[in-house]
């Protein structure tokens, strides 16, 4: 596992540590998984940018691989899963090959409690993304979205403010 100076590591679970990436200066709470769910390859596949938080209970379960930006936060709970299973009715679910896709989160995204990130999620720079919600598509930068699946529901300006869009 590369781990960046001033970063401080503390009890988390990894399943295959070379393939885990982690910036300088980086704040990891407790109880984080990083799950690489294939079988050995070269790494890394989780990479984590420089100082970044992460919080209490987040999990990375990855097949194909996460890149997360510089500055971002990510609160307590948060998932990432980057594959699923086939649906065909022919074959037991368990044992098919889903679709796969990396997940891309840009600079100084700000991901809320309980957040997950699907397969082939892109979020962009200084995007926030509100407790609870689901990503399932990308998500331009400086947007706000919440919601089950997640949509716009704001944006950033530069005066900080949020501005609300109607729908």
């Amino acid at each position: 596992m590369k781990i960046g100076r001033g970063t401080v590591v503390p009890k988390l679970s990894v399943t295959w540590p070379h393939q885990v990436e982690i910036g300088k200066n980086c704040k990891l709470e407790q109880h984080i998984y990083f799950k690489y769910d294939n079988p050995w390859l070269p790494g890394p596949s989780i990479i984590i940018g420089d100082t970044v938080f992460i919080g209490n209970g987040c999990e990375f379960n990855i097949t194909e691989g996460i890149t997360v930006g510089n500055d971002c936060l990510i609160a307590s709970g948060c998932r990432f899963i980057d594959h699923d299973h086939g649906i065909n009715i022919n074959k037991l679910m368990h044992s098919q090959v889903g679709t796969r896709a990396a997940i891309t989160i840009g600079n100084d995204v700000w991901l809320g409690c309980n957040v997950v990130v699907l397969k082939g999620a892109v979020i962009g720079t200084g995007a926030v993304v509100a407790a609870g919600a689901v990503v399932t598509k990308p998500i331009p930068a400086y947007e706000i979205w919440g919601g089950v699946p997640a949509k716009k529901i704001g944006e950033r300006n530069t005066s900080g403010f949020i501005k609300k869009t109607t729908s």
